[in-house]
């Protein structure tokens, strides 16, 4: 197996900007993930965000998380456990508008600390979606117009930690699913792994790197490239000693929005059932919510049920 891609963006600057270039066109093509190193988010900022999440999860998701294993008995499970995950969430909002002041239990330092980490990696996203369209040879911004609609992206943090697990085996940390969005960007824990990808039928390991934020590829994605880059199967493994800590922002079009391939990338002679389809992406992310660990070509299928419905208005401008 080739090494896991590994980006450096100061590399963008000079001359092996190319080079740079080829590797994040091989990872979006072949492994729909890759790790960014020199991202321009500061060392000090991440550290912050990591020490504030995992005070929080002691002091106020912690017993809580105890609390639900014993409720559901999962202490001295037996059985392979398939409709739950081993993980303890809550979710922030941050666009189109933020929630973040509504969310309990968090302290004014780390509601401070997460709208600026998350105005960060806001930045981050549209630099990285723009570097996708020129390795896709679209106008600069055409992503980030298609993800527009009437108000802009929908923009959250999935903050997730994964406890010690006495079972490892039998209950996964999150089973086996695509991303339904756009773009997610991850801070991981440096020091307790367990993500994984599926690479050529085998389960790889997303490396734990200190400060590097980890990019995936969403189904949406998919759509607009007609299949150029794929989103990939994922899952989280439970581990008996560590706690995982997991901060995982999606930067997904807006409700609204109409995804459709993009027609530069969609050859004329392609045959229409090698196409994509076209939907509104919240109709999508309803058919999603229940279907999340399943695959991800029926919901393909199903949006292209629906495609006649769906007029193709003009692309929204920021």
């Amino acid at each position: 197996m080739e090494n896991f891609p590994v980006i450096n963006m100061e590399k963008l600057n000079g001359e092996e900007r190319g080079a740079t270039m080829e590797i994040i066109k091989d990872a979006c093509e072949n492994w729909g993930f890759f790790e960014l190193m020199n991202h321009g988010i500061s060392h000090e900022l991440m550290d912050t965000v990591e020490r504030l999440t995992k005070d929080h999860y002691k002091k106020c998701m912690e017993q809580r998380f105890k609390e639900l294993v014993a409720s559901k008995s999962l202490e001295g499970i037996e059985a392979e456990v398939t409709d739950m995950d081993w993980e303890s969430t809550f979710f922030l909002r941050h666009l189109p508008s933020s929630n973040i002041s509504e969310v309990p239990d968090l302290n004014d330092e780390y509601r401070k600390v997460m709208r600026e980490f998350a105005q960060k990696l806001e930045i981050l996203a549209e630099e990285l979606l723009d570097l996708l369209c020129e390795n896709l040879g679209l106008e600069k911004g055409y992503l980030k117009k298609a993800f527009y609609g009437s108000k802009g992206p929908n923009f959250g943090t999935k903050v997730s930690n994964y406890p010690p697990c006495p079972n490892p085996e039998l209950i996964k940390g999150l089973r086996a699913h695509t991303d339904a969005g756009g773009i997610i960007l991850l801070f991981q824990d440096d020091k307790v792994s367990g993500l994984q990808l599926l690479k050529d039928g085998k389960w790889v390991d997303v490396p734990p790197m200190r400060h590097s934020i980890v990019i995936n590829l969403g189904d949406q994605l998919e759509v607009i490239t007609n299949g150029k880059y794929k989103s990939v199967l994922h899952r989280v493994i439970a581990q008996t000693d560590g706690n995982r800590m997991s901060l995982a922002s999606f930067y997904n079009p807006g409700s609204d929005a109409v995804i459709y391939p993009a027609p530069e990338l969609v050859e004329k002679e392609a045959p229409k059932d090698q196409v994509y389809p076209k939907f509104v992406f919240d109709d999508y992310m309803k058919l999603y919510a229940g279907l999340k660990f399943q695959a991800k070509e029926p919901r393909f299928e199903a949006m292209k049920a629906v495609e006649a419905s769906v007029s193709l208005g003009p692309i929204a401008t920021a």
